[in-house]
């Protein structure tokens, strides 16, 4: 069973391909896919690249071109539920879409023609995920080093489980926080590509798992350090986990 490993951003990319011993370049779409092997599971690891559309395009040529059985993503995201912290991780039990309104012909969020807004993701891949994610934090020097662990004040890091909404847009103020914390109060995070992965797994009936690590509050200070949060911490999670997860499989 070939497992997708997919990130939105560059440097996460490389810190999975960097444990890949064997990995080969194919070109499809305007994407490069990296297949090989990781902790002796047949892998294929691509950048989804941002937003929703680019992210179902990626999608659709794993399950099409390289007939992929499971996806799972690896990024970053905006906490908005309170509680959830900059370092922390939150592991996906759903996505919505919160930019989607088709009203008044459906509800608000509603995916037209689906009668759901609400996409689950896998629950026995998520379940391992969890299980991979956990093991990491609860040694984050092991993983990133007592550099990032001390600029960023990662000692405790939690593990949070729930929904997780999509958008194209990348929220940084303040006010658009808390209208989608007003609207949407079971939110735990913010992101622009899940929702639409989740939607093209359910499509095709295959397993799909995420997990994010909040890189900012997702408010007037999100764009403070970010690439350098996504250097430092978030591409090292990003390698730990999805190894811990091989491993478990």
């Amino acid at each position: 069973m070939t497992t997708a490993i997919v990130s939105a951003m560059h440097e996460e990319l490389a810190a999975v391909l960097a444990l890949m011993p064997d990995e080969h370049k194919r070109v499809i779409a305007g994407r490069e896919f990296w297949s090989g092997h990781l902790q002796g599971h047949e892998v294929v690891v691509v950048l989804s690249r941002v937003g929703k559309v680019a992210a179902a395009t990626t999608a659709t040529v794993l399950l099409e071109r390289l007939a992929v059985r499971r996806i799972v993503f690896t990024g970053v995201a905006g906490g908005l539920a309170d509680g959830v912290q900059v370092g922390d991780v939150v592991l996906a039990g759903s996505f919505l879409q919160h930019d989607l309104d088709a009203s008044p012909i459906f509800p608000r969020y509603e995916v037209p023609l689906y009668g759901r807004s609400r996409f689950e993701t896998d629950h026995g891949l998520s379940v391992v995920l969890g299980q991979a994610a956990t093991q990491v934090l609860a040694d984050p020097l092991a993983a990133l080093g007592h550099e990032a662990v001390a600029e960023f004040g990662l000692s405790a890091p939690r593990l949070h489980r729930g929904l997780v909404i999509s958008g194209d847009r990348f929220v940084a103020t303040s006010a658009e926080s808390a209208a989608l914390r007003q609207a949407l109060p079971e939110a735990l995070a913010v992101e622009m590509e899940g929702a639409a992965i989740a939607q093209v797994c359910h499509d095709y009936g295959v397993p799909f798992a995420a997990v994010r690590t909040i890189s900012d509050r997702a408010d007037d200070q999100a764009h403070v350090d970010f690439p350098r949060f996504i250097r430092t911490v978030a591409s090292g999670y990003s390698a730990a986990m999805v190894s811990r997860l091989l491993a478990l499989l």
